[in-house]
Formats: structure tokens, C-alpha cells, sequence
């Protein structure tokens, strides 16, 4: 029996094990969404507490993409030295403190460096995520598996909208409003705390991926681990001797084995680099960071900004919804070109939307029509990039490099992935300013771009092997 015929006839128990042990895995990728746009809330907040201008304020939303940029640079490496587990289990030391040390600053500085700590914990959740449940996923369920990662990182981001909404209520809806000795912003970032310690718990629950078992030559614990996750009817031995042959072929990644070709990089690592930063530029995570200032900057009362904001997220969780159902049936590479062309219709109709603003400071409002229409397009924007490109990408990048390659490559994508984030978030509060209209149409170019990138460029890797892959 092959190995895709024994993947397809897992019984219930396996299937029930593998999907536990991808949602443990899969915990890190809701601190990563949980972490990144829990800040949303609290943004008009520290403006107010530490008086700073639009360009500080992004330099300390933006900060902790820097260092994301290094623990996804760090993690492939880490994970091939110890193990996948132990680097979970740094990720969540690393948000827990983050967590505590946001919610209690003493001063803007230490504020910006418990974001960069918390950076790093999602910087290696990103990288270590796709990695662990590419490794532990059968062939025949990778894609949906895969698709968990975003599952999580958008239930994490719409649950942080839904506290940061609560704990506004609570305190009366002022984001500085004092809750027990606290202020509104300060409970929002300090709530993380509980996820990171449940991700560190799941960590302990679950095995070690069979492929780094055997490259220490954990040959029994290995096969255990392949027992449980393909079934007992799977040739164990066949599959150890398929595995090591593919670790024969290949040695310990590194930056210099990423080299090659015309323009530095292999063109698998172009594709990755290039995956990855059409991801961020067509201005995502601008809804995630700063929607609650954007619908306020057109008129929009705080309250309904943040309930908004939380509509949107529920909008992100029924498109990655679509997305897992369709992954693997469809493929990756069709989903990446109907998602592209309706974000670069939705951003173009923004775009449109934005040009009638007017007025400024706290007199600033749209037209009612154009008002829904950009709140109609916005959702319709999220939508698109949820079904697609939101998940699509997390499941190509673990997926997509040849074995000999993949935790460095894995490292330069994501890494690539957080440096365009940081870019758009760090540029949108003054290109905001200076034209929120015009900065739609950036994203909209972009997407536009992306989808010629896809065509030319993206393979389709619907039900390959990773050991095929190359």
C-alpha cells in the first residue's frame, strides 16, 4: 500500500490526534495573530499617554516587526540544533514576558522593548508553525493542516479585537479609562499573558517531529511518532528509509546554500522572498494594526471603530474557512489568483471611497455612500486575502523548498515577510496624512502585481511529498 493510499484510509483516532496535535502546534500561530493586532486597541491610547506624533507612534507599533524579522531568522536554525518542541517553547517564554512587561512600561523606551521581545516569540511562531505541521501532516491532509496556522492567527486576531472591545466597555469607552489601577490600553496588551502560558502547556503535550527524531537518530521514538500520525497500517521502516534518504541528500541549511542563480538567491527562495512580501505589501495588516484609527480618522465614533474592527476579523475567519476547505481540493495556486484579483478590485473601490474625505482633526467624516462603500469594500478587501493569500502562503512556505533547504529558507521568507509588514506598518500614519486615497492605490498596485507574480512564477504543490519537493 503507498504511503498516500494508507494516509487516506487513517481511522478516526488518528485523524483526531493529528488534528490535536496541529491545533497545539498551530497556538502559536494565534499569539502571533493575538500579538500583532492586539496593539490596535491601544494605539490612540499611548499617543495620548506618551503625546507623540503619528511618525513615533508607528516607530513603536512598527517595532516589534523588527523583531519578528529576527526570530524568524533565528528559529530554522534553533529548530534543527534542539528540536521543534524546545523552540515552542521558547516562543511562549518569550510572549509571556512580553505580555507582562507591555501591560506595566515605566516609560515609552521600555515599552518598545518588551514589543520587540514579543516580536521575536512571533517571528519563530512563524517560521516554526508551517515547519512542525508540514513535518507531522500525511501527504493527503497537508494542505488542510497547513491552513490551521492561519486558522490561528486569524481566530487570535479576532478574539484580541473582541477583549480589546470588552475591556473598552468596561472602562466606560475610554482606551485610558482605569480599570483596578490600570489603564484600558495596559489590561489589552497584559491579557496575552493567558494564551502564552496555554501555548506553553500544548508544547509539552504534543511529539517531536519524526524528521528531526531521525536526523538524531531517534529511530524508535520516530517511528512512534509516524505510527500515530499515519496510521498503523503504514510500512514504518519504508517510510524511516524514504526520510533518511532524503536527509542523505541534503546537509544542514545554511544562508550560503541559498546562493545561486542569476540574482543571488535561487529562484525557489526568489519565490518564497517574493510570496511573502506580497502578502504584507497589499496592505493588510493596516486593518489589523490600525483600524480603529482609520475608521475614526473618517468620522467614525471610537466605539464603532473597535466593533468594526472586530467585524472584519470575523470576515478574515470565514474566508480562511474557505480557504481550508478548498486548499487541497482546488489547489494553492488557483485560490492565490482569485484572491489577487478581488483585493485589487476591493482596494481600487477604497481607494475611491477615501478620495471624498473631508475636513480635519476632529471634524474629518465621508459622505454617508461613500462611508459604507469603503466599509463594504474593506470587508470585501479582508475577504479576498483570507481565502487566498492568508492561507495559501503559510501552507506554500511550508511546503514548497526542497528538504536540503527548507529551515534556511523558511528563515529568509519569513524574515522577507516581516520586513515588508514592518514597511507598511511603519509608513501608513503618514501616508495616511499626507493622502489616505493615494495610499490605497499603493496597495492596490500591489495586488495588482501579485497576481502577475503568480502566474509567471508559483508552482502548484497540491499533493506532492515534501521528499519530491526540489
Amino acid at each position: 500500500m503507498s504511503t498516500t493510499e494508507a494516509n487516506q484510509g487513517l481511522g478516526a483516532e488518528h485523524i483526531g490526534h493529528i488534528i490535536f496535535i496541529t491545533i497545539a502546534a498551530a497556538m502559536g500561530g494565534f499569539l502571533f495573530g493575538y500579538d500583532s493586532s492586539v496593539i490596535n486597541g491601544a494605539v490612540e491610547a499611548i499617543k495620548s499617554r506618551y503625546d507623540m506624533g503619528s511618525g513615533t507612534l508607528a516607530q513603536v507599533v512598527a517595532i516589534a516587526l523588527i523583531g519578528s524579522a529576527i526570530g524568524a531568522a533565528i528559529a530554522g536554525r534553533i529548530a534543527d540544533r534542539i528540536g521543534r518542541i524546545h523552540v515552542m517553547h521558547i516562543a511562549a517564554a518569550l510572549f509571556t514576558v512580553s505580555a507582562i512587561g507591555s501591560a506595566v512600561p515605566f516609560a515609552l523606551w521600555e515599552l518598545a522593548t518588551w514589543r520587540v521581545v514579543g516580536g521575536i516569540g512571533i517571528g519563530m511562531a512563524s517560521v516554526i508553525g508551517p515547519a512542525y505541521i508540514a513535518e507531522v501532516s500525511p501527504p493527503a491532509y497537508r494542505g488542510r493542516l497547513g491552513s490551521f496556522q492561519q486558522a490561528a492567527i486569524v481566530t487570535g486576531i479576532a478574539i484580541s479585537q473582541l477583549v480589546n472591545y470588552a475591556i473598552l466597555q468596561i472602562a466606560h469607552g475610554e482606551q485610558r479609562g482605569h480599570i483596578g489601577g490600570l489603564e484600558a490600553w495596559q489590561w489589552m496588551l497584559g491579557v496575552m499573558v493567558v494564551p502564552a502560558l496555554l501555548y506553553g502547556l500544548f508544547s509539552f503535550a504534543i511529539p517531536e517531529s519524526p524528521r528531526y527524531l531521525i536526523s538524531v537518530n531517534q529511530i524508535d521514538r520516530a517511528k512512534q511518532v509516524l505510527s500515530e500520525v499515519e496510521g498503523e497500517s503504514a510500512d514504518l521502516d519504508a517510510r524511516v528509509a524514504e526520510i533518511r534518504h532524503a536527509m542523505r541528500r541534503e546537509h544542514k541549511s545554511t544562508f550560503r546554500d541559498l546562493l545561486g542563480g542569476r540574482f543571488g538567491f535561487l529562484a525557489v527562495i526568489w519565490i518564497g522572498i517574493g510570496l511573502s512580501a506580497f502578502q504584507q505589501l497589499v496592505g493588510i495588516n493596516v486593518a489589523f494594526y490600525y483600524s480603529s484609527t482609520l475608521w475614526q480618522s473618517v468620522g467614525i465614533d471610537p466605539s464603532s471603530s473597535f466593533l468594526y474592527s472586530f467585524t472584519t476579523s470575523i470576515i478574515n475567519i470565514i474566508g480562511t474557512a474557505v480557504a481550508m476547505v478548498f486548499v487541497d481540493r482546488i489547489g494553492r495556486k488557483p485560490l492565490l489568483i482569485v484572491g489577487s484579483i478581488g483585493m485589487t478590485i476591493s482596494l481600487a473601490v477604497e481607494a475611491w471611497a477615501f478620495s471624498y474625505k473631508r475636513g480635519s482633526g476632529s471634524g474629518v467624516s465621508l459622505p454617508h455612500a461613500q462611508g459604507l462603500v469603503a466599509l463594504i469594500s474593506a470587508h470585501t478587501f479582508v475577504l479576498f486575502f483570507a481565502l487566498s493569500w492568508g492561507v495559501v502562503v503559510w501552507v506554500l512556505l511550508g511546503e514548497m523548498f526542497p528538504n536540503r533547504l527548507r529551515a534556511a529558507a523558511l528563515g529568509v521568507a519569513a524574515s522577507a515577510q516581516w520586513i515588508a509588514n514592518w514597511a507598511i506598518t511603519a509608513s501608513f500614519p503618514s501616508l495616511s496624512d499626507w493622502n489616505l486615497s493615494g495610499t490605497y492605490i499603493i496597495y492596490m498596485v500591489f495586488a495588482a502585481l501579485s497576481l502577475l507574480f503568480v502566474l509567471r512564477f508559483v508552482p502548484e504543490t497540491k499533493g506532492k511529498k515534501l521528499e519530491d519537493m526540489g
